[in-house]
């Protein structure tokens, strides 16, 4: 990233610790090929660090809120525009265009958790998680110089809405009651539940061989813990997936799975999804 060219740039803020320290962080494919992007981290906000009072603690009569820390990702095109007329078209069309507004923002996102997962593995952190775009407090497209870029300053950008900001009052009451009547144990919570949502989350990240594996114990789990009165058809269905999900999984212990299996696995993580959905609704 050279400090002179305009480079392209989508940016997320996130009202909490992604977990990697600040800095900057150069991506590449492979170790032999060239950058793809530079990932910025800066933590704004951060509440100032001060000394506990002697003993530890202190007596408090009500609850402040807290200040948090926003975590701000950069993510920069590891290659410049020609020049100012071509940065200005690029983000125009983007602009304009939703497909490529939503494929920019996919692609940023893609690279981001892939560091949290690489942050994950070298911290030995279970608890450190990848994040969704619905997640993130504000949304930025734009392009600049680099240095200017990696501090913050822009040659134009835009924000685009975030995912939390439509979120209406529909979408929000079906799960507050879920969560209601699992928090009150008037329902189960079922393993193949937490392990569907592992599947996809490691789908929908590209991460075939992972997913492969947690779709088959979690199908696995579903067969046992599913009544066929409350998965229907689809709980057949997902019976006559079970040796191609079995496949994909022993696929996966050597390397990608072949690309069949991988959309046998997609496949069966859209049934397996279609009947929770369908067991709650019919409970």
């Amino acid at each position: 990233m050279t400090p002179g060219g305009l480079f392209g740039f989508t940016q997320f803020e996130f009202g909490f610790l992604l977990g990697p320290g600040d800095g900057r962080y150069l991506m590449r494919r492979d170790p032999n090929g060239d950058p793809t992007r530079v990932l910025v981290l800066s933590t704004l906000g951060a509440p100032e660090r001060r000394r506990l009072r002697r003993g530890g603690s202190k007596a408090v009569d009500q609850a402040d809120p807290t200040p948090v820390p926003t975590s701000r990702a950069t993510l920069v095109h590891a290659e410049p525009f020609a020049g100012e007329e071509e940065a200005g078209s690029w983000l125009d069309e983007v602009r304009r265009d939703g497909d490529a507004q939503t494929e920019s923002v996919a692609a940023a996102l893609f690279d981001l958790n892939l560091v949290l997962r690489f942050h994950r593995a070298a911290s030995g952190d279970p608890y450190a998680r990848e994040v969704a775009r619905h997640q993130a407090l504000v949304l930025r497209l734009g392009y600049g110089s680099g240095e200017a870029v990696a501090y913050g300053r822009f040659g134009a950008a835009y924000e685009i809405p975030t995912a939390a900001a439509r979120r209406g009052r529909r979408e929000v009451l079906p799960p507050q009651e879920r969560l209601a009547a699992l928090v009150g144990a008037k329902e189960p919570l079922l393993a193949c539940e937490e392990l569907v949502l592992r599947a996809r989350a490691d789908r929908d990240a590209g991460r075939p061989r992972e997913s492969a594996l947690q779709a088959r114990i979690a199908l696995e789990a579903m067969l046992a813990e599913v009544p066929a009165a409350e998965g229907g058809e689809g709980l057949t269905d997902l019976g006559s997936s079970r040796e191609a999900v079995g496949e994909a999984a022993n696929a996966a212990l050597r390397g990608d799975p072949p690309e069949e299996l991988q959309t046998a696995v997609g496949h069966a993580i859209d049934q397996m999804e279609k009947v929770l959905r369908r067991r709650r609704a019919v409970r």
